[in-house]
């Protein structure tokens, strides 16, 4: 008899979300979803960007309180209206978007919000289980550094202990690789096997089949705020399937890139340029490089070896020591943002929120940030409202934003319809220079070809491109040759006709080619 019960308890899953719905308005986000999750199991939650992952998710994590359809815990139903008690229940998330203070330390914000028994809190205790558990994982951070002076991947790393520090037994990872280097996504992996062995339970979301395939169990499909398919890895034959189920058959997958003549003379030149980083430090040494028109230059590199401090020095965020800046032979070195737009260099940058969009401003202001004084959408210091409307519609449209209103705030939409709202404004300004950082960033397998295939558009159209992006392979496929780029300088380039990713691999760790 005790043997059955056993086996009735090991039945029943972990979470079960019955017949949820979500509606923001006129809008149903959800429309009577079912999602089971077993004990012990890496479940993915898959569908296309405002399929309705992360608001599936934000009503479990208790972020939206108000919804219809019942949540069962561990077979008992809860209602689940704040953080609070999905906390307590041992539901712990890691957002797409860190929920992190700048201001503030790492132990302070992984301490934020939590109940404590005593009338003073001791950040020393704190700090100590935090580091050990940092140890652990292997996720080793400073529990006394601000977290402004965090790289994006730390604070994703800070997102996961967080969440482990408050006993959390089932994690629910929305889009956690989206920011980590292949060698931290390795280590991730390495603590999702870890957890699932210790019979923790993951809900994974990703846009990266590949992630997918290998790490997960089952998955479940979302699109247009239903669900699609429910099954087991097992049963799928290959990414593609994958792809296929989450987007349909009408959607194009294919990469479009065709023969173009690239300029003899170059459009970019960089010469010699030298910046320092946050801490004083040198963080790009004396670095050279240039791009021809209807080139794509790559950067590839482990994460904190000069990227960031080269593409904010090339997009007026931050100023070079030394060197030039040479757009079409004008040296803009130093120059404002605003400047460098009026030169037509144009910018996808690596954070969306936090420099590629105003939040709080909606879409159609947020579409002409950089255009808003010119004649096609001012007259005699009005806003030519109409305009700007049928502006802002036809960008989304050919770009695919899903969206409620054109003056909903961006921050209501999902982050990969940010991505691509971002990619529209910049892309449509029709740049001389392009410098794509991350460009495919949260997006789902169709929409990261839909922008890729823009960007080589615009390749098509003589505009010269920087290329940087997490993933190799992705920076492999869009580039014409590559620079590796290891503490602050370039220590080897390759050709599209010569890639060699293991001899790219040993340069990304410092050897460079002999």
């Amino acid at each position: 008899m005790q043997h059955a019960t056993e086996q009735a308890t090991a039945a029943v899953p972990a979470l079960q979300m019955k017949q949820i719905t979500k509606r923001f308005g006129h809008f149903t986000a959800l429309n009577q979803v079912d999602l089971s999750v077993n004990t012990g199991e890496v479940h993915a939650l898959l569908g296309e960007n405002g399929a309705g992952k992360s608001t599936l998710m934000n009503c479990l994590f208790g972020l939206y309180g108000q919804y219809d359809g019942t949540i069962y815990w561990e077979g008992a139903p809860v209602k689940i209206t704040d953080t609070q008690t999905a906390i307590r229940l041992g539901i712990g998330m890691v957002h797409q978007h860190f929920m992190l203070i700048p201001v503030m330390s790492v132990i302070e914000n992984v301490v934020l919000g939590m109940a404590d028994n005593h009338c003073v809190l001791d950040l020393k205790a704190a700090a100590r289980r935090f580091t050990q558990l940092s140890q652990t994982y292997h996720l080793a951070l400073d529990p006394w550094v601000k977290v402004e002076q965090l790289s994006v991947g730390q604070q994703q790393r800070l997102e996961i202990l967080k969440a482990l520090y408050r006993h959390a037994r089932l994690l629910i990872l929305d889009e956690p690789t989206a920011v980590l280097t292949p060698e931290e996504v390795e280590g991730l992996f390495d603590i999702v096997a870890r957890l699932k062995a210790e019979g923790h339970t993951v809900i994974f979301i990703s846009h990266k089949l590949n992630e997918v395939m290998k790490i997960c169990d089952r998955c479940t499909i979302l699109r247009n705020g239903t669900v699609a398919a429910t099954l087991k890895i097992s049963q799928i034959r290959d990414r593609k399937m994958l792809a296929r189920l989450m987007v349909g058959d009408e959607t194009d997958l294919d990469l479009h890139e065709s023969a173009c003549s690239v300029g003899s003379q170059a459009l970019l030149e960089v010469k010699q340029l030298s910046c320092r980083g946050d801490y004083g430090q040198l963080s790009c040494k004396k670095l050279s490089f240039a791009i021809r028109p209807g080139e794509i230059l790559g950067i590839c590199g482990v994460d904190g070896n000069g990227q960031r401090e080269l593409v904010e020095c090339l997009t007026g965020l931050r100023q070079a020591e030394t060197g030039q800046y040479l757009v079409r032979g004008r040296d803009l070195l130093n120059c404002g943002a605003r400047q460098l737009l009026k030169c037509g260099v144009s910018h996808i940058p690596e954070d969306r929120l936090k420099y590629g969009l105003a939040s709080g401003m909606n879409l159609e202001e947020n579409l002409i940030l950089a255009d808003y004084p010119t004649p096609a959408f001012a007259r005699w210091g009005w806003l030519r409202s109409g305009r700007i409307r049928r502006h802002a519609q036809t960008l989304c449209q050919r770009y695919r934003v899903r969206f409620n209103s054109l003056k909903q705030p961006a921050a209501e939409l999902s982050g990969g319809n940010q991505q691509k709202l971002v990619a529209a404004r910049e892309l449509d300004r029709q740049p001389e220079l392009l410098i794509a950082v991350h460009p495919s960033r949260g997006l789902d397998v169709g929409a990261a070809r839909f922008v890729q295939n823009a960007i080589l558009t615009m390749k098509q159209k003589g505009t010269a491109i920087l290329y940087i992006a997490g993933e190799l392979d992705e920076v492999l496929e869009m580039s014409d040759r590559i620079l590796v780029m290891y503490e602050g300088q370039f220590i080897g380039q390759q050709t599209r006709a010569e890639y060699d990713r293991t001899q790219i691999g040993l340069m990304m760790a410092g050897t460079p080619l002999s």
